[in-house]
């Protein structure tokens, strides 16, 4: 079966201030903000939700489809996912906007405060999922990730009325968003995945509990930083999994992107929410150690070995088998 990965492909400009944003912020004078803040350096690295998910995806032997908008400036990135395994053939070029751009500021205690301009992202509105559907056949999951809000809206109304199972991913998009657009977004979902700041806006957005939340979805993935994640499913079944061992974080921007790919590469071949959620936290440790989103080079055989080191000679078997690795 396949994985459809929709959501934003961007480009990031990513740089480092050398100091803490808390140091230049008047906490009553955030009304009337202006600051500046010299970075130390910039990288610019290939990025956007769905993009990076997919590239993880593909890093553990998986052939995702990547579903969005992209600008005519998006071929040296599209060689470069396709030579990673990322089946690009339903992306939707425009002729007329850019690909979208995220730009990101990370301090030393790797705050971040960031930018996003859309530019071809508006056009993933038209894009029809069934006849992606037709080519690659009955997906295992459709993921929603962060995209054109018109996008997000069409993919899960089509994904409630043709039965293709759905990952509820909004993440960035519930900063702007109001309980009008957050619900139907949500509701029906497989599996609905956030942070633990972004539970918090789901549930004072659309006015729902928690308890009320997971009653309008099947399971919620909360991922909980250096703490791990947590699993809650709505028949009450609680499941939380620690970090790797040994990682050194340099960079957060991907992470939540990494762990998605892990997590979906193993529900998609059959493995359970423990494992699914182990091999997420082990693709996500490179992603935190590294410059960029996808510049991890860890073979899938690596980090099967390192997931083997944290979580057990047992998970580690079981993952290699399912994978096929």
């Amino acid at each position: 079966m396949s994985l459809l990965i929709t959501g934003s492909i961007a480009t990031d400009h990513l740089m480092t201030f050398p100091g803490k944003f808390a140091d230049s912020l008047v906490a009553e004078k955030l009304d009337k903000i202006s600051v500046s803040f010299l970075a130390s350096d910039l990288e610019v690295r290939r990025g956007g939700v769905a993009a990076n998910i997919a590239f993880s995806l593909a890093k553990l032997g998986e052939r995702p489809i990547l579903v969005g908008a992209v600008g005519e400036d998006f071929a040296e990135y599209h060689s470069w996912l396709d030579r990673h395994g990322v089946d690009c053939s339903s992306v939707h070029y425009s002729e007329t906007q850019h690909t979208a751009r995220f730009t990101c500021t990370t301090d030393t205690e790797m705050n971040q405060i960031a930018s996003f301009y859309p530019g071809a992202m508006g056009e993933a509105r038209e894009i029809e999922l069934k006849p992606i559907v037709d080519r690659v056949g009955e997906p295992a999951f459709v993921l929603i990730g962060a995209n054109d809000p018109d996008a997000m809206l069409r993919h899960t109304d089509e994904c409630r009325q043709r039965g293709y199972r759905f990952v509820a991913d909004p993440s960035q998009q519930l900063a702007f968003a109001g309980g009008d657009l957050i619900r139907p977004l949500i509701e029906g979902a497989d599996i609905l995945i956030s942070n633990e700041y972004e539970a918090e806006l789901i549930t004072s957005k659309t006015g729902w509990s928690a308890d009320e939340v997971l009653a309008k979805v099947g399971t919620w993935v909360t991922t909980l930083g250096k703490d791990g994640v947590r699993v809650q499913t709505r028949d009450g079944d609680l499941l939380e999994v620690g970090v790797v061992d040994g990682v050194t974080p340099v960079e957060p921007t991907g992470v939540g992107d990494a762990f998605r790919g892990g997590l979906l590469a193993a529900l998609s071949r059959g493995l359970g929410w423990e494992r699914a959620a182990q091999l997420g936290c082990t693709v996500a440790a490179y992603v935190v150690e590294t410059v960029g989103t996808q510049e991890y080079d860890a073979t899938r055989d690596e980090i099967l070995t390192r997931l083997g080191g944290t979580y057990g000679a047992d998970a580690e078997k079981e993952i290699r088998a399912a994978l096929g690795a």
